[in-house]
Formats: structure tokens, sequence, C-alpha cells
């Protein structure tokens, strides 16, 4: 039996159809990387477009010096429970991304991963209000299209495929309030700026005026949402939620799970904007994904009201067996270290100028609806028609076959509406090149399918 047999005889893949994945191409085998490249079982090699297909794998593969300081810390100390016990890598990994956060970001809970970061700073929200003497505040505000975890709270946040989970997981969440996203290529409002005044920051403000301020406990908002086809916001975005937290004295979670550790040209995504959040959810680019790991980071402000409590209530009621896990602590220093050593930040700022102008060179094609992208995270939007930006039918299988298309062009992308690049971050021109090249090609070959060439 071969390997992708048993894998479909015994693996429970995530969030893809059985059917999917025996068809086809829809199961691919890899036993090796290297760099910003993946080898599958028969030897061929792909660009990684898509950093592991999560956007996760910055530093990229094959760091034999992560494996190390993951091995030499398992053999001194792998676990200790995350109650009152610590090692010292975790001790050393809380004081570095502590130091790399920004503004007073400097109290680190550790957990598994986005997901469970996700959950934890809406918890740390919770309980700060609670301690606060504000045990209404308990409704958490979010946008459209977002995408903040799998987890049963995460999801009920998340504002992407909200109707289908509803279906089938409901009753999600109570108190999770969702409000028009900030995608200026397809406004809510049908809209543009700068007339629109940012309409959509505005309605958060409205939102919180309506479910009423002295019950709603935090705004969460990603910089660049990464699964909501990568739109950037507007400049003055950030800071109009920033403003309207502030006035109605409700938290404001930044999600950079997939922005952070230099994806989107700097360390932290929201430093872009001059904001700085109560809370800050991390995870992906923390390890590289060598190890699970992530981490929701407070700001002084939010863990002094938890230092003056006392009683049983002063410690966030909230336990993750495998938090602050010494080997996965071992590892994120390790891929932190590289990160700052190899500038991989400012590769990452530059080659995605790069990548973005070779993106907008495309937007001659017949196809090319939309370009956008921060660093190394960009998209192209692909349409039937320019002028109405009408979307393509499911009878296109635009989704399938420009993914097959760059496949056939050596490079991994994720494509829905439209077709996303996320490689890690050593990437360099030849492979911003390749790219781009190659993603020319796969579209007027989709063009020449559907009839629109």
């Amino acid at each position: 039996m071969t390997v992708a047999a048993e894998a479909l005889k015994h693996v429970w893949f995530h969030a893809t159809s059985p059917q999917s994945l025996r068809a086809e191409g829809g199961l691919t085998v890899f036993s090796k990387g290297e760099g910003c490249y993946l080898i599958d079982e028969d030897g061929r090699r792909y660009l990684d477009g898509l950093s592991g297909g999560a956007f996760v794998t910055n530093v990229g593969h094959g760091r034999g010096e992560i494996a190390d300081a993951m091995a030499e810390q398992a053999r001194e100390l792998a676990y200790v429970s995350p109650y009152n016990f610590v090692a010292p890598a975790t001790v050393k990994l809380a004081g570095v991304v502590a130091d790399l956060a920004p503004g007073d970001l400097d109290r680190v809970f550790f957990t598994s991963g986005g997901s469970e970061a996700v959950e934890t700073a809406v918890k740390i929200a919770k309980q700060y209000h609670w301690l606060g003497g504000d045990q209404k505040r308990t409704k958490i505000i979010s946008r459209r299209g977002s995408y903040h975890g799998s987890t049963q709270y995460a999801m009920s946040i998340s504002g992407a495929s909200h109707d289908f989970n509803n279906k089938i997981f409901g009753p999600l969440v109570p108190g999770c309030v969702h409000v028009p996203h900030n995608n200026c290529y397809r406004c809510e409002y049908g809209l543009s700026r700068p007339g629109c005044n940012t309409l959509c920051a505005s309605m958060i403000e409205k939102a919180i005026l309506h479910e009423g301020p002295e019950t709603v406990a935090a705004i969460i908002a990603e910089p660049v949402p990464a699964a909501a086809s990568i739109y950037p916001a507007p400049d003055d975005y950030l800071p109009m939620l920033r403003a309207i937290a502030d006035k109605y004295g409700v938290l404001l979670i930044i999600d950079e799970v997939i922005n952070g550790f230099g994806r989107t040209g700097s360390m932290f995504a929201c430093e872009q904007w001059g904001v700085v959040p109560d809370i800050m959810t991390v995870a992906k680019g923390l390890t590289s994904g060598y190890v699970p790991m992530g981490a929701a980071i407070a700001s002084t402000r939010v863990s002094a009201r938890f230092e003056q409590a006392s009683g049983r209530e002063a410690g966030l009621n909230h336990v993750l067996s495998f938090g602050g896990h010494a080997v996965a602590a071992a590892a994120a220093l390790k891929n932190i270290e590289i990160v700052q050593r190899e500038k991989l930040v400012e590769n990452s700022r530059d080659m995605g100028r790069y990548l973005l102008d070779g993106l907008e060179s495309l937007r001659k094609l017949p196809l090319v609806g939309d370009v956008r992208g921060r660093g190394l995270l960009a998209c192209v939007e692909l349409v039937r028609d320019k002028q109405t930006r009408e979307p393509f039918r499911p009878q296109d299988q635009m989704t399938v076959r420009m993914t097959n298309y760059m496949r056939d062009e050596g490079v991994l992308v994720r494509t829905y509406q439209v077709v996303e690049f996320g490689p890690p971050l050593t990437a360099g021109r030849a492979e911003v090149n390749m790219i781009v090249e190659g993603l020319e090609r796969a579209i007027l070959r989709f063009a020449a399918d559907v009839g629109l060439a």
C-alpha cells in the first residue's frame, strides 16, 4: 500500500472532503523540505508559495539548527506543567517576545496554536472586565470575512463561512457580533475611498452603541486578513478602532497569528499603522511550524488588573497542558534568532514590494481584477468582468483549475476567489519571478478555458 493510500485510509484531513482528496492531484505526500521548496515522494520539487500551506514556515524548511535546539532541550527537560512550574527556555522566550512586541505588551500566555491564542485572548478580555466590576461586558465584535480559528469560540467570532459553520455546528457561542469588513475592492456599502470616510470602521462604533457599551468586552481584528482574501486595512482604519475602543472602555485584540513575526514586512503588522493593542495573538511564525506554539500577549494595563486581584479570581481560569512547552520554547527562540540574524523582516518588506510590483504588472491580463498585499502576503483577485467585478461561478472551476495550473508551473498556492501567496521570508528574486511568471501563464491558460482570453 502506498503512503497516500495509507493516509486516505487512516488520516482524517482538515477541512477537505474525502472525495476531493481521492481525485487526481487531490493529495500530495511531501517527504522533504529545503528552504523555500517542498519535495514530494516522487522527487518533484515545488516552490512553497504558502509557507507550508498555511503561512507558517517563515524561516523556510530544513533548518537543522532549530531541530538541534529542540533535541538539546528535550534531552535536558521536555515538559513541566504550566500551573506553577516553568522551564528556563520558556522564561527566556517570554522575555524575548515581550521585548519584540509593540508598546507595553509584556505578559505572555503561551498556547499550542492560533485558535487557542484567540480563545485565551477572549477569556483575558472577559475576566479583565469582570475583575473591574463590569460583569455584563461579554460581547466580542469582529468583522465579516474574518478568520480567527476553528475552536468553538474562535469559530463563532470568525465571520468567514459563518452561515456554513452555524448550520453544522450551531448554535455558535452567543455574544459574537459581526460588522462589515474593510475590503475596499468589495465594499459592502458600494463606496470607495476616500469618500467613504472609512464607514466600515465607524460601523464598529455604531455596533457598540447598538449593543450597549456596557455589554462589549472587546473588538478583534486582523491587520491583513489572510483567510479572507488578503486585504490590508486602510491607513486610518486600525487607528480608528483604537480610538473607538478607548472611547467606550473596550479592549482591542489584534490577531497577528498569520501577520506576525515578519510576514507583512514588519515584526508585527499593527506597527505599520502605529497601533498598540491591549492583547495581541501570535502563533505560526513564532516557531515557523517546527513545533506547535502560540501565545496571547497582554498589555501592562490588562495584566495589572489581575495582579491587583486576590484569591482564585486573580489567576486566569484557563488551562492548556502544553502551553509554554519547553521544547517548543527552544524552537521558538532559535527561530526568532534566525529571523533577526538573517534580517528576514527586512527581506519580507523588500521582496514583498518586488512581489507586488510583479503582480501589479499582471493587471493588463483580462481576468485580473485586483492586486493586494503587504510584505510576503499577497493575492490576485480574478474576475469574469473587470468593470462589474463579477466573480467566477462554481461551474468555471476556477479554484481547482488555477491551483492545478500553478502546480504545473511548480508553485504551490491557495485559490478561492483570489490566488494567494505567502512564501517563506527567505524568498529572493528568483522565487518571486517564478511566482509572477507562473501566474501569468496560469491565468492565460484559465482565460482560454472559460472563453475569456
